[in-house]
């Protein structure tokens, strides 16, 4: 068993989907109308095959209550491996990204956490880093 697709819960898909491709940097793996929306996945640009996000629309009544839950709380709705976060947060805060945590180093790890401007904070985290 293996994970091939996660899903993140966006309050917009088409503004998620610029977001995700020309500030991140993720590719689209499928983007297939399906009458109000769309399976509309995005994949790393290292890994286009790889396992995919699908930015699936926030219309169930159960997902506002809890993002808000989780972003009233700092709680990231999940991580995504970098390189250098000092580097990636550099890079981002330059695109215009907000961040709620700057590079903070946890040991052996550090993170980073932003607002991907469609409801969620979103982590970044590297193993072996320090902070600068």
């Amino acid at each position: 068993m293996k994970i091939t697709v996660m899903s993140i819960f966006v309050s917009d898909q088409r503004t998620a989907l610029t977001f995700y491709t020309d500030v991140l940097g993720f590719v689209v793996a499928a983007d297939i109308p399906m009458g109000e929306h769309s399976w509309l996945t995005v994949a790393s640009a290292d890994d286009p095959n790889g396992m995919q996000i699908s930015l699936e629309p926030a219309d169930h009544p159960a997902v506002a209550p809890f993002r808000d839950a989780l972003v009233a709380d700092g709680i990231p709705w999940t991580s995504f491996a970098v390189d250098d976060v000092q580097a990636e947060y550099d890079r981002l805060v330059a695109h215009g990204v907000e961040f709620v945590q700057p590079p903070t180093s946890m040991g052996p790890m550090t993170t980073a956490v932003f607002d991907d401007t469609v409801g969620n904070l979103i982590q970044i985290a590297s193993m072996g880093e320090t902070d600068r």
